[in-house]
């Protein structure tokens, strides 16, 4: 009754006020009431309020249709207050006595468990339960998808220390950094998509062909695939397997996603947040499905027939057995294969004290271990002194430990792993031969502490060249390199020197010089007086060109890119044009010259570039 009531009041030229209690309801009295009984300016006031409070009411009581709801997961008893493990003799993945994943801390070397491998089997089950949840899921709106994004989202915001806490022990970062590399990020993830995600995947009007398909209308359908799959790096455990599990569900996917073997243990834990939403949200779990196992099983997930497009996030050689692997099923794929991003600094920087701790938070954000962390920093010959004196001072202060057990007195974790530490020394000392002075670090660590611990010191080494080895290859390791450019074009040249071209910097004042490096900066991102911004605005594509992969995720180009994109038509006015077979071209052909004519007479009047050559087509279709 309160509906019907407010909607008559609303057409019925607004001629009463909204105090009407429902005992006292009745429509006749509306009628008897005067006609001046309100102003007409107080009148119209009355009906926008009445206007604005019924839109208001509307919206949230439709909003709390599809709020988030509360659930809960278990938190591994390893990521809980006053938990010790044992430490291991060897910390390593990999087992001497069987065919178990081991995990362990990288930060203090402590065993957190073991995790069965999946087997092709197993991979032949999760790619089959996504599929048969996929096809429910694929019938959901729009409102049951953001429900399931904001139940996930409250119970990310709500836990965000067992979040955090779970991916410190398994990747060996930081708090900081988990909360800035990990949940930021995700939960900007599900912002974007909450509010923009529909938007991106509604049927896209397109422009008809004038004239001949003038009673056509044309449109771009943005369609599930069914299930895809991702392969995902061990340096965000959190965010990189929720990030593809965001977008591909969203666009009404199931999806699989192998995370690394190297976070393994994590892996478990979040992919139960996700499954948990779901469950909660009253859909079937089975969508999503996280999968772990060795190098020489994954090509039975990349080849797999079951599967429609891949996300490969990781190393350039391991893309190749990736693309080689997907091609035998021409299953299509998105790569992102990390950089040498370059942060160039033009001598009218100002403010460069703020400026080095924008390049700090770049280079040793999760100790290095970023695929757009700032891996060069090249400066112009003003700057170039006082950047290296002040980042000098900044990075031998850097202290390395394990956030969980040292309390705030850490500024850098751990690395993953101890497997590259001859590598970056060995790069480190080849520069130094080469020119190059190591000012502070370039050696492995060997914490008092925490001795079976993986710890690289904070290095600093400047007065690099493009031909050193250090310059063209990717460190991913706490490393801080500086290469002295003479000028703006030598400085974007020493930039697009390498085989990367993922991401990319530039801080400066002259808005000309600023806007030449975005240019003709050979990358797929640039910030400007900034470190990597594009990725925590989700609205832009994220990806590179070159060596660093192609294809793109985030925005709408990420959302469309894991739908089948169909080109529909369908008649404007069905009733009254629809498409019809002139006689004369008309199977089978009665005159094929006379069909000739009037063909090329329906080219000529279509695309003629003249009028005359419009009026010979003209003539052409009416057989002269």
């Amino acid at each position: 009754m309160a509906m019907r009531v407010s909607f008559d009041f609303f057409v019925s030229g607004f001629k009463v006020g909204c105090s009407v209690s429902r005992d006292s309801l009745s429509f006749s009295t509306f009628d008897a009431l005067p006609q001046s009984s309100l102003p007409s300016g107080q009148s119209f006031l009355v009906s926008l309020v009445c206007a604005f409070a019924s839109y208001v009411f509307f919206r949230l009581w439709r909003a709390s249709r599809f709020n988030g709801v509360p659930y809960s997961v278990p938190v591994p008893e390893q990521a809980q207050e006053g938990w010790k493990g044992e430490v291991m003799a060897n910390p390593s993945i990999k087992s001497t006595s069987n065919y178990l994943i081991q995990c362990y801390a990288p930060a203090t070397g402590v065993s957190l468990g073991t995790v069965a491998p999946a087997y092709p089997e197993d991979i032949d089950a999760a790619i089959k339960a996504s599929a048969a949840a996929q096809e429910q899921w694929a019938k959901t709106s729009w409102d049951e998808r953001r429900k399931f994004l904001r139940t996930l989202l409250k119970h990310i915001l709500d836990n965000q220390d067992n979040i955090a806490t779970v991916a410190c022990l398994d990747s060996g970062k930081t708090k900081i950094d988990a909360a800035l590399g990990e949940i930021l990020v995700t939960v900007e993830k599900i912002k974007y998509v909450l509010g923009h995600g529909e938007k991106a995947l509604v049927p896209e009007q397109r422009k008809t062909s004038w004239p001949f398909m003038c009673y056509k209308k044309v449109e771009v359908r943005y369609e599930p695939l069914g299930v895809v799959a991702a392969l995902v790096s061990w340096n965000y455990p959190f965010h990189n397997l929720l990030s593809p599990i965001i977008s591909s569900t969203f666009a009404g996917n199931g999806i699989i996603v192998k995370g690394s073997e190297q976070t393994a243990w994590s892996s478990q834990y979040y992919i139960s947040i996700v499954k948990g939403a779901l469950v909660a949200c009253g859909h079937n779990p089975d969508l999503v499905q996280s999968i772990m196992c060795w190098p020489e099983i994954a090509p039975h997930l990349t080849s797999h027939s079951g599967i429609s497009h891949i996300t490969f996030i990781g190393s350039r050689p391991v893309a190749h057995h990736v693309a080689a692997s997907a091609s035998k099923t021409l299953t299509p794929l998105c790569i992102e294969l990390g950089g040498k991003d370059a942060a160039v600094i033009l001598d009218d920087t100002r403010n460069l004290p703020s400026v080095a701790s924008t390049l700090m938070r770049g280079v040793f954000q999760s100790c290095g271990q970023n695929c757009v962390g700032i891996e060069r920093i090249v400066a112009t010959p003003k700057v170039y002194p006082q950047l290296v004196a002040i980042m000098e001072s900044r990075i031998a202060k850097l202290r390395l430990g394990s956030i969980l057990d040292d309390g705030t007195g850490v500024d850098c974790g751990a690395v993953i792993s101890d497997a590259h530490f001859s590598r970056l020394e060995e790069l480190v000392a080849d520069a130094v031969k080469q020119g190059a002075r190591c000012l502070i670090g370039g050696r492995r660590h060997i914490h008092p502490k925490y001795p079976k611990g993986h710890y690289f010191e904070p290095t600093l080494i400047v007065d690099v060249t493009p031909s050193m080895a250090i310059a063209q290859n990717e460190v991913f390791g706490p490393i801080c390199l500086l290469m002295p450019a003479t000028s703006v074009s030598d400085a974007i040249s020493i930039a697009n020197s390498t085989e990367y071209a993922l991401g990319g910097s530039v801080f400066g004042g002259n808005k000309k010089d600023l806007d030449r490096v975005t240019r003709e900066m050979r990358c797929g991102m640039v910030s400007v007086n900034d470190f990597a911004v594009y990725y925590l605005n989700q609205s832009l594509p994220f990806g590179g060109v070159k060596g660093s992969g192609y294809g793109r995720f985030a925005g709408e180009e990420g959302l469309r890119s894991v739908c089948n994109l169909k080109a529909v038509a369908v008649d404007r006015f069905p009733r009254i044009a629809s498409t019809a077979i002139p006689g004369v071209v008309d199977y089978p052909l009665k005159d094929g010259e006379k069909g000739w004519r009037f063909t090329k007479g329906l080219v000529e009047l279509g695309y003629g570039e003249t009028v005359m050559r419009k009026l010979g087509g003209i003539a052409k279709l009416m057989g002269f």
